[in-house]
């Protein structure tokens, strides 16, 4: 995902964390980034005008003017047998340039931030990437005296093999080879990926759900336990606007009409069965409910989640 506009003054969310059934799930926020102007910015097809007639939706996911804000989070997820993190963000240290030169050498408290969710890096049994994009694996790696490290030095990284192929074949991608290159390429080495089926389940409490479009092996993360479930977006959708109006694609979409299939299934599927929906970029709350709204959708908060202290 490329990144644009001014970072706001906001600081980091309190990290949030949500129960369903035995797993508890925690945010763990590398950065907030905005305001997105529309529609030169993130959604092509979309207006301010338009946004700001969603009258469901307020700050902060939106500003008075139409503006989008996106929060990037990595997610912590503890079952009874696994400690897991679904997508890694960014990343300190590295270089990207190629349009992106304000993520050059970042150096964010993610570590930190990471520690108030009572884990700890060496705890994580696996990482998942729900895709290869350059703010869902940064941290899979990070700078050890100039080499590029696993951060997660104890845990297997599951990566869709569709996805894998995928992007390992770019030569065209200058940007996409270079975060490969140093986020990607040092787990492959090292033996800790795992090429997965998209629909791969990780332990009985959590699976793979197939969503291609934003790329061609993008998964959502599914959670189920005790009779409760919830789902964690990866890309498939990147702002609560998309609930209002599901063919808003993102300018990053690799297969704009396979994005706007994935994206109905998963909404008329959570709408209908009550699914929480955690957005791996939905500012605060984060976790929704999705209502029907006519021919579209809508959300409404569900029960206050638990601030971690």
């Amino acid at each position: 995902m490329d990144a644009h506009g001014d970072m706001p003054d906001i600081p980091l969310n309190q990290l949030l964390s949500w129960q369903v059934g035995d797993v508890k799930i925690s945010r763990v926020c590398e950065m907030v980034l905005g305001p997105f102007h529309l529609p030169r910015q993130m959604f092509p097809d979309a207006s301010a005008a338009e946004v700001r007639a969603i009258d469901w939706l307020k700050a902060p996911h939106v500003d008075d003017e139409g503006n989008i804000y996106l929060s990037f989070h990595a997610l912590v997820v503890e079952t009874p047998t696994k400690k897991i993190v679904v997508d890694t963000c960014f990343g300190n240290s590295k270089q990207r340039g190629h349009g992106v030169e304000r993520l050059d050498g970042l150096n964010t408290p993610f570590l930190t931030e990471f520690g108030k969710a009572g884990v700890t890096p060496q705890d994580i049994d696996l990482v998942v990437c729900t895709h290869l994009h350059i703010d869902h694996v940064g941290w899979n790696t990070m700078l050890i005296d100039g080499v590029w490290v696993p951060t997660f030095a104890n845990a297997r990284t599951l990566v869709s093999r569709t996805e894998f192929e995928f992007w390992r074949a770019q030569e065209q991608d200058a940007l996409h080879r270079i975060v490969f290159a140093d986020s990607v390429q040092p787990l492959w080495d090292a033996g800790l990926i795992d090429l997965v089926d998209d629909d791969h389940r990780l332990c009985p409490e959590v699976s793979l759900l197939p969503t291609p479009g934003h790329s061609p092996g993008h998964v959502c993360v599914r959670i189920q336990s005790r009779g409760e479930e919830a789902l964690i977006t990866g890309d498939a959708i990147h702002h609560p606007v998309q609930m209002a109006h599901p063919d808003w694609c993102s300018d990053q979409d690799h297969d704009r009409e396979h994005s706007k299939a994935s994206r109905s299934r998963l909404l008329a599927d959570c709408a209908q069965r009550g699914v929480l929906v955690i957005g791996t970029h939905f500012m605060t709350p984060t976790a929704v409910r999705i209502c029907q709204a006519g021919s579209t959708y809508r959300f409404a908060p569900p029960t206050a989640p638990s601030p971690s202290i």
